[in-house]
């Protein structure tokens, strides 16, 4: 079982969540998130003032998957991700020892 950690940019979850329900995958946590990393933010100007923005705004996506989705759905998460400028963003890849359903207490793979 892997657990994929993916940040990417906000205007790219609908078409990685439609590919990846596509493969099966329907169950994942999306969280708003805000970051920096390369891109270094941008200025704005708003009523005549600037304001240097630092964390620029993400999405976070979690997913547990099964070994054998695993390479897939990674795949699809950097192609339809991706924009080929600065700021697309990070996929984690985790090995996970163990999954608990809480309801039912089921365990491992059948627990995705």
């Amino acid at each position: 079982m892997i657990k994929i950690e993916a940040i990417i940019q906000p205007l790219k979850l609908d078409m990685v969540k439609e590919a990846l329900n596509a493969l099966g995958i329907a169950r994942m946590t999306v969280t708003d998130v805000h970051g920096c990393g390369r891109q270094k933010g941008r200025v704005e100007v708003r009523h005549r003032a600037e304001y240097e923005i630092t964390f620029m705004p993400k999405v976070k996506i979690e997913m547990a998957v099964c070994d054998a989705v695993a390479v897939k759905a990674i795949t699809i998460i950097q192609e339809k991700a991706k924009t080929g400028k600065i700021g697309d963003g990070k996929i984690f890849i985790t090995k996970l020892e163990d999954v608990i359903r809480i309801r039912t207490g089921e365990k491992g793979e059948v627990a995705i």
